[in-house]
Order: C-alpha cells, then structure tokens, then sequence
C-alpha cells in the first residue's frame, strides 16, 4: 500500500460520514441527547386523580400519553413504530 492510500484512508476516518451514517464520535452534546428520541419510548407507573396507570414518555422523558394499562401503553408505542423500554 502506498503512502498516498494510507493518508486519504487516515482523512476519511476523520471527515463525517455519508449517506445516512453517522460516526457517534463525533457526536455534538445536544445530538446525543437527542440519540433515539424518535425511535424509543418508555412505560412507567404513574398515578393520575388517584388511579394507577401508566405514562409513555419520549427518551428524553417528556410525557407523550397516558394508558390504563402497561400491555395498552406498549402497544401504542409498537403502533407507533418505536420501541418500548420499561421503568420499574
């Protein structure tokens, strides 16, 4: 392999990626804060006017829903297209 080769593949390494790919190193503080806002939401005991119940939260914890139940709160998550994490 010749030097020349050697350089441009040390310069891609640092240059950001392309087509929809992203190197997570080099991630800005607000980026990663928002890393898998659109794709996750979690579940967590609430209590509302007294009755238990469940909230749907954004990954950044921003209340998005209320449900009467945890399978009815997972289930409108996944109808969303995201995936459920679950808080005990």
């Amino acid at each position: 392999m010749d030097v020349d080769a050697n350089t441009k593949t040390a310069a891609a390494a640092d240059e950001p990626a392309s087509e929809g790919h992203v190197d997570i190193r080099h991630l800005s503080t607000g980026q990663l804060a928002k890393l898998g806002m659109a794709q996750i939401a979690y579940v967590k005991p609430i209590i509302v006017n007294g009755t238990a119940a469940f909230g749907i939260h954004a990954a950044d914890g921003t209340p998005m829903a209320v449900a009467e139940s945890h399978d009815v709160a997972v289930a409108a998550i996944m109808h969303h297209e995201m995936v459920a994490a679950t808080l005990h």
